[in-house]
């Protein structure tokens, strides 16, 4: 079924320039681009997800100090990755809201917080699935845990904020701040085992030493990372085009 958006009310100034990647800055531009580019993501998200999922449940080996347990980590690194990733990208487009006054940067914002909500808890499910046999506890305060907690919090302040509003711009004004003032916390959460004492162990991957796994077991976490972005960029798209619609039409009503 196609959509039919009345453009008028949409098109910033960026739009009547011809070409160049500042016309996706258009709401309607971004609604079109955004329509072709959703199945793809889409689609490689499940071909990754698959891959990944194969590789690290089926071929990779046991690990000789965790055991089977240690597979979870599949599933929780990609998720805490993203859980800190998006935040930043929601914050970052919300500055440009809030800076540059685009129209479609809110609508991003908006857009990312849900997917980021849900990688949040993911990584917070699998961290104690991966804890209690490791730990012994389900849950325990450590420094890392506790400031994803805090990120879960943070998006979940963010969407029930923005929902409260009813004027869209004055919601939109108010979660930016929310999003900027929380940015502090994503250095604590990736610091955290540095800074302190804590049960958490380091990163496995790191940009100054080789990664202390096998080839079998960086690529079925490269694999589901990579299956984690597409289908953040997905859903992200996906929600963005239903909240230009949703936007387009309060601007129509009289």
């Amino acid at each position: 079924m196609s959509i039919h958006i009345q453009t008028s009310s949409l098109r910033p100034a960026a739009h009547r320039h011809s070409g160049g990647w500042r016309r996706l800055a258009s709401p309607v531009v971004f609604h079109a681009f955004a329509g072709r580019w959703i199945p793809w993501f889409a689609a490689a998200a499940v071909l990754l997800a698959i891959a990944g999922l194969w590789l690290g449940f089926v071929v990779a080996p046991t690990d000789h100090q965790q055991g089977e347990v240690y597979r979870i980590l599949f599933l929780h690194v990609p998720a805490a990755w993203m859980s800190m990733f998006l935040y930043l990208v929601a914050a970052f487009h919300a500055a440009a809201g809030l800076v540059l006054h685009t129209r479609l940067s809110p609508l991003l914002s908006r857009a990312l917080a849900p997917t980021g909500a849900v990688f949040t808890v993911i990584a917070l499910w699998t961290g104690a699935v991966w804890g209690k046999p490791t730990w012994g506890t389900w849950w325990v305060w450590d420094a890392r845990l506790t400031s994803e907690l805090i990120l879960l919090f943070l998006y979940l302040g963010y969407l029930g904020l923005v929902s409260a509003i009813e004027n869209p711009q004055r919601a939109d004004g108010a979660g930016a701040i929310l999003l900027l003032a929380g940015v502090v916390n994503v250095p604590i959460i990736y610091f955290s085992v540095q800074w302190w004492s804590t049960l958490h162990q380091g990163a496995s991957i790191r940009l100054d030493a080789a990664p202390s796994m096998t080839h079998t077991m960086l690529a079925g976490l490269v694999c589901m990372a990579l299956a984690c972005w597409a289908y953040s960029i997905a859903v992200a798209l996906a929600r963005t085009r239903c909240l230009i619609e949703e936007r387009a039409a309060l601007e129509r009503q009289p």
